[in-house]
């Protein structure tokens, strides 16, 4: 049977084989703007769901006949989108760790408390909303990209591939530069692939991640007897790479003693095993990697000059994501394609959850977006990743944009980034976003009334509404770090990075400020100094 006042109105399934579960449910929803259907039975849930079209199914486990798990089995292949919420009294481990494999939305006890079942029942209604204008993603690159990992439609990658066609020509030593995450060894790997030595190995060595006194072993090899545990002969990296290509990443990080024997090798192709002195000619091209400015670490003398400018005879240098945010779509359509390959049909992503992956700032760069989605991926309860699916990190910048007062409108690229909840602001990072009108106004307590003005108040106090809204909305955010950060930023950005105004500005010491740049990490964003 159903309850409900006409067909515009969410409908919720409800499948369970007692009458007064049935009962309890007409009451809790008998006020609401929910649809509500009952079946007494799995078999009947499935006989009722094509008529019916629910929103959202609601089915205990334990009953005559199909049980719930079976039940969300035969749904699945129904409807793989219809989000279900499995019920029981007797809950345990293993019935609650099938239910979330099988792809239940959530698993609740009876007896139900009713405030958390309504919530429960409206977020569940919410995420098939969103699940129903989420779009897969088209194919945006060719094959060959897919293959090769290395993304971008944007100007500074469309020379970075251009320096790789280049590279690709010649034997000619490379130095790649960027912060981490940004896809250095995915670059030297494409030199690779592409060159004349595609055919012969290619080897990646971290010189950060190996001992200083093992990695002049690993590059060169070693004699027996060499040292304490050298029990036999052992061929080294450059050996193993003759006439193929080496990648040495995080080169900035090599002791002193291996730059010059690196330098040796670059100067005519020779050196000898560690215990050895028989001299060994080798035929590598090397490509070397750092995210340290090595200019400043040969200035302080921690490089050596010298192999600094073997090393740089041709540079690549990476840009990093915030720098290329256009490319987001792209990496977004890569890393679901290559995800979903492993687990399945790729994900679907909601145009909102798009918008706020364009708006974050990135500073683990392409490593952490696809971080962010391999997560995603495993904790979302549909076939799309909705907002609710990213992390607090990620939502935190886009929803303290869009908080803020006197903001404006979304720009028409990034629609419905902020949830209903919260009125319309613009898209931002935090490190990147403009100054908005009124924001330093709001952070500016010496220009204007003091705080305990009541006409202040009055004007502040929607605001402050606004972000307990939003708080509550997005789990795991902090407001009082979130909402600070932002002024420290926009204060800085007022003054022009002026340190002593903007700590007037903020109403603080200019030593409290400095602890606050150091404390929100946001002095490089902001060239401070």
């Amino acid at each position: 049977m159903s309850v409900g006042l006409g067909s515009l109105m969410e409908k919720l399934l409800l499948i369970d084989d007692e009458a007064d579960v049935q009962y309890s449910f007409r009451r809790i929803f008998d006020a609401s703007d929910i649809e509500l259907h009952t079946a007494s039975s799995g078999e009947e849930g499935l006989r009722l769901i094509p008529r019916v079209k629910p929103d959202l199914v609601l089915s205990d486990i334990r009953m005559a006949g199909l049980n719930g798990l079976e039940t969300l089995r035969r749904i699945r292949q129904l409807d793989p989108q219809l989000p279900v919420i499995l019920m029981t009294a007797y809950g345990t481990t293993q019935t609650a760790i099938e239910a979330m494999k099988l792809g239940a939305y959530d698993y609740l006890l009876k007896p139900f408390d009713v405030p958390r079942l309504k919530q429960l029942v409206a977020d569940a209604l919410k995420a098939a909303r969103d699940t129903r204008q989420a779009v897969a993603l088209r194919p945006q690159l060719e094959p060959q990209d897919y293959e090769l990992g290395v993304i971008g439609r944007s100007a500074p990658m469309q020379e970075v591939f251009k320096l790789i066609g280049q590279l690709a020509a010649s034997d000619a030593t490379a130095l790649i530069t960027g912060e981490s995450g940004t896809g250095k060894e995915l670059v030297a790997r494409s030199i690779f692939q592409n060159s004349r030595r595609a055919k012969e190995p290619f080897m990646a060595i971290n010189c950060a991640a190996i001992p200083e006194n093992l990695l002049e072993s690993e590059l060169f090899g070693h004699e027996k007897g060499a040292f304490t545990g050298a029990t036999a002969q052992r061929p080294g990296r450059f050996e193993q790479c003759h006439r193929g290509t080496l990648f040495l990443d995080e080169i900035g990080d090599m002791p002193p003693a291996t730059q010059t024997k690196i330098l040796r090798v670059l100067q005519n192709g020779t050196f000898e095993r560690v215990g050895g002195n028989t001299t060994l000619q080798v035929d590598v091209r090397i490509i070397a990697a750092t995210n340290k400015p090595l200019e400043e670490a040969v200035a302080r003398r921690e490089f050596r000059e010298d192999l600094f400018y073997r090393l740089n005879v041709v540079r690549v240098h990476m840009p990093p994501l915030r720098e290329r945010q256009g490319d987001i779509r792209l990496l977004v359509d890569f890393f679901l394609r290559k995800i979903g390959g492993a687990a399945g049909a790729p994900k679907t992503i909601g145009e909102r959850t798009l918008a706020i992956l364009e708006a974050y700032h990135w500073p683990g760069n392409v490593r952490e977006l696809e971080n962010v989605l391999r997560r995603a991926v495993v904790v979302s309860k549909g076939p799309a990743i909705l907002e609710s699916d990213l992390p607090a990190e990620v939502l935190q910048p886009a929803a303290v944009a869009a908080a803020r007062p006197g903001a404006g409108t979304p720009p028409a690229a990034s629609p419905g980034l902020v949830s209903p909840a919260v009125p319309a602001g613009p898209v931002s990072t935090a490190p990147t976003s403009a100054s908005a009108p009124g924001a330093s106004e709001a952070a500016a307590p010496a220009a204007g009334p003091t705080v305990t003005d009541p006409t202040l108040t009055g004007d502040i106090r929607p605001l402050v509404l606004q972000l307990f809204r939003w708080a509550r909305l997005q789990s795991g955010i902090k407001v009082l770090p979130a909402v600070e950060r932002e002024l420290v930023i926009e204060a800085l950005k007022e003054t022009q990075g002026n340190q002593v105004r903007a700590a007037k500005l903020l109403g603080i010491t200019r030593a409290t400020l400095r602890k606050r740049v150091d404390k929100f990490g946001i002095r490089r964003e902001l060239n401070v100094s």
